[in-house]
């Protein structure tokens, strides 16, 4: 079984350190990107025998440099969302069968067979630009649901309205089906500005973000108002971004929990070597599915975690860049 296999069948702590030390001494080997970055740190392969030992590539280099194992050839380029002019980010998939597995496999963890789910998806800004990794991620659950009820919403408000008073009442909380209206943050309010619902049987999950399109809100403040606006008790999240092959979910109160093949850890904000517990911190990620490009990525969220394990994001970095990016002018 490979490291790509492998990763799905994690069952334990050891196997997830295990599994972690070996991808890090494969890209090591065979990811230039990340050999340059660890070689500056001074970093001996051979010394990192734990987790903690390891070296999380800045973010911001998924902007700047090609970051894939040497040699591999690429299927397709995922790129982050920006404000006109800014430098997106783009993540080299070469193995686009490994992403899908990975979504898969996760949003089965915490939600249950696909294929009793009505997936609504109202992404705008994901569908009015090419290369999302959420849209594709998405489309393939809606895919996998095989109903015809599932489908992604642009600016037809009305029709999504007419879809969901129609699964409220077609479909009861005594069957299996979930209903699920996955949305960014904006187009969620816009839609409950037209009109205010008491949904029973649907989940609502947002993905964050106002893209420019509203004022940023604090996720207590958003929750708040999207639990009003749909009549829900909870409001569901996704955590991802275009340099992850991996998602995490929060059923509730921002507290997010990984899929068995990625862990969240914190770094001290003044000293990005140091990892530190039970207090806020920078928000480092370990993507085991992130196997043909780095799986240790130094985000620019600021978050804690609790003891055990689960994780809220409590913000962002201000727009300069993090400690240790000027290590690498390549």
């Amino acid at each position: 079984m490979n490291l790509n296999e492998s990763i799905f069948t994690i069952s334990s702590a050891e196997d997830f350190e295990n599994l972690t030390l070996q991808t890090f001494q494969q890209q090591y080997k065979t990811v230039n990107v990340y050999r340059k970055f660890c070689d500056l740190l001074k970093v001996i392969p051979s010394e990192v025998t734990k987790i903690e030992d390891i070296p999380f590539l800045p973010i911001q280099f998924f902007k700047s440099h090609q970051v894939l194992v040497e040699g591999k050839s690429f299927e397709t380029i995922f790129t982050s969302s920006g404000t006109t002019g800014s430098i997106t980010s783009k993540h080299y998939v070469s193995d686009l069968e490994l992403y899908k597995n990975s979504f898969t496999e996760a949003f089965t963890h915490f939600f249950g067979s696909i294929e009793n789910m009505t997936i609504l998806a109202l992404l705008p800004s994901y569908l009015e630009r090419e290369g999302s990794s959420l849209v594709y991620m998405v489309d393939d659950l809606i895919k996998q649901t095989n109903n015809p009820n599932s489908g992604f919403y642009l600016n037809n408000t009305s029709e999504l309205i007419e879809k969901l008073e129609y699964l409220e009442t077609t479909i009861t909380a005594k069957t299996e089906n979930k209903i699920i209206l996955l949305g960014v943050s904006y187009a969620l309010l816009d839609l409950i500005e037209v009109k205010q619902f008491q949904l029973k049987n649907t989940l609502i999950m947002e993905t964050g973000g106002m893209k420019g399109r509203r004022k940023e809100m604090i996720k207590e403040e958003l929750h708040s108002v999207l639990k009003q606006g749909f009549g829900v008790s909870q409001i569901y999240s996704e955590y991802g971004m275009t340099e992850l092959l991996s998602q995490a979910y929060s059923t509730g109160n921002g507290i997010f929990n990984c899929p068995p093949w990625m862990k969240i850890l914190t770094r001290d904000t003044e000293d990005a070597r140091a990892l530190i517990q039970n207090k806020t911190g920078g928000i480092n990620i370990i993507d085991l599915a992130n196997q043909n490009s780095c799986s240790f990525i130094a985000t620019q969220d600021l978050g804690k975690i609790k003891n055990d394990g689960s994780f809220e994001i409590l913000g962002r970095f201000d727009d300069s860049d993090i400690r240790g990016c000027n290590l690498m002018v390549l």
